[in-house]
């Protein structure tokens, strides 16, 4: 039988305890100039007693932003956290964070890395010995207890992770990207591993949060699933996992979940500003409501060329499988065809257009001039780049001028990244040219003879 995933009914007749409520945090930060970046926009939701939930979204969309502000870490702007029905003043005190990078400290054994977090509470070195042993058993690191985080392979330095959250038996465990780091069979392990402990009754926490990208993965761990659509991050909806566990790929209800995520992370986000999809289609849009997404042009390029090889048409939960690909992966490439208007997304199916065949069956030399013109006219940055420069008498800028327009909408590593794209799909259009030296854009000139190399 399919079960079919549903939204989340507005009212339930049993409600667990809750232990984490954030209630309409927007989050802005303040960017080199003076103006304001908002990061989160009118965030509300819950964590309860006995369910893992997981935070899934794109790059740009706040997540572990949020996450922050519900460890307490960094306090939002508007809004309000609470831990069972307190707001928040500070650190959160019921909740231990696993971090994407391991963040172990490595003159420390792995015991000592685990105790870390009981010796900030006060423990007795007797007790804190007792329950490091303890927890670096469950996770299944018994023998190394006194290695270093060295000697460690990612997957098991991960593990000392988790043993330190846990140690403290935190009413929730927050994880940020706990697994993005590890290789695709070790993080498969691991979830797995994650799944089996948290079913055993001793588990030493109430609820999990995790901050994810991997569409998959939050389908996998998760009982309910917030989307957030991103710049600024903001909740597009909640999705209930309403199938048992465990959960696997092949089964037609968790597929049929996958599809609906793709779909609408693919898809306009009916909560953004109306703005900024209105600037999209017109040639009013700026560059900073339509970012250049975060893909080269050879990755873009070879996602059309595999689509056309697949009839011109393929589903993008299979090929992201068949790639491994992640949604971080993936979908800026199909960001990149889509504001070119060499594909088109619709549902979770992806289409090349009869521009993207043209385009991919074209030779490099024809092909060149077809990418430019089309960056130039839909790509916002480009387009501004190229019109910047050409308003100069020498045809040249330096880079501060095009960063000091991105820093109004975006953080200093966001436009610098920007402004990385830009330049290579700037070079790669003939469009202008960038020296890494100097700082400096120019435009290509084309129209220059060759130098003589005959010496007259």
């Amino acid at each position: 039988m399919t079960i079919t995933p549903e939204l989340v009914p507005a009212s339930a007749s049993f409600a667990p305890a809750t232990i984490i409520e954030v209630s309409h945090v927007t989050k802005t930060f303040v960017s080199p100039d003076g103006s304001p970046l908002p990061v989160l926009d009118d965030i509300s939701l819950d964590l309860r007693e006995g369910e893992i939930v997981a935070l899934l979204g794109r790059s740009g969309s706040g997540k572990s932003t949020l996450l922050r502000c519900i460890a307490g870490l960094i306090a939002p702007t508007s809004g309000e956290v609470s831990y069972r029905g307190s707001p928040l003043n500070g650190a959160n005190p019921g909740v231990a964070m696993v971090f994407q990078s391991f963040a172990l400290l490595p003159w420390l054994t792995v015991r000592q890395n685990v105790e870390i977090g009981l010796e900030a509470l006060g423990v007795e070195p007797a007790e804190r010995r007792q329950r490091a042993e303890r927890a670096i058993d469950t996770i299944g690191l018994d023998g190394f207890e006194s290695a270093y985080p060295k000697e460690l392979s990612g997957g098991m330095r991960q593990r000392v992770g988790f043993a330190r959250a846990l140690v403290v038996e935190p009413d929730a465990l927050l994880m940020d990207e706990p697994f993005s780091a590890l290789d695709v069979l070790t993080a498969q392990n691991l979830r797995a591993e994650l799944l089996r402990l948290w079913r055993e009754k001793d588990f030493p926490t109430k609820a999990m949060l995790i901050v994810t990208h991997n569409i998959e993965e939050a389908v996998i761990l998760a009982d309910r699933i917030f989307v957030l659509g991103a710049n600024p991050g903001r909740i597009r909806t909640e999705i209930s996992c309403t199938f048992p566990q465990p959960r696997h790929r092949h089964d037609e209800s968790f597929q049929a979940l996958v599809d609906q995520i793709y779909t609408l992370m693919t898809g306009p986000d009916n909560r953004a500003p109306a703005h900024i999809w209105a600037a999209k289609s017109s040639a009013d849009a700026t560059a900073t409501d339509t970012p250049l997404p975060e893909a080269s042009v050879g990755g873009m390029s070879g996602l059309l060329e595999i689509l056309l090889a697949r009839g011109g048409d393929e589903d993008l939960p299979k090929l992201a499988h068949e790639l491994t690909f992640e949604v971080d992966d993936l979908l800026p490439l199909v960001d990149a065809a889509q504001l070119l208007g060499l594909a088109e997304a619709r549902d979770a199916d992806l289409h090349i257009t009869d521009e993207g065949r043209t385009y991919v069956a074209a030779n490099i030399l024809e092909s060149k001039p077809i990418f430019a013109a089309l960056a130039r006219e839909r790509a916002p940055l480009i387009r501004a780049i190229c019109n910047a420069l050409e308003t100069t008498e020498d045809g040249t800028l330096g880079e501060g001028f095009f960063l000091d327009l991105l820093r109004r909408g975006f953080s200093e590593d966001e436009a610098r990244a920007q402004l990385h794209v830009a330049i290579d799909w700037g070079r790669y259009g003939e469009l202008f040219d960038f020296d890494v030296n100097t700082g400096q854009f120019s435009l290509e000139r084309h129209d220059q003879p060759e130098p003589s190399d005959t010496g007259g």
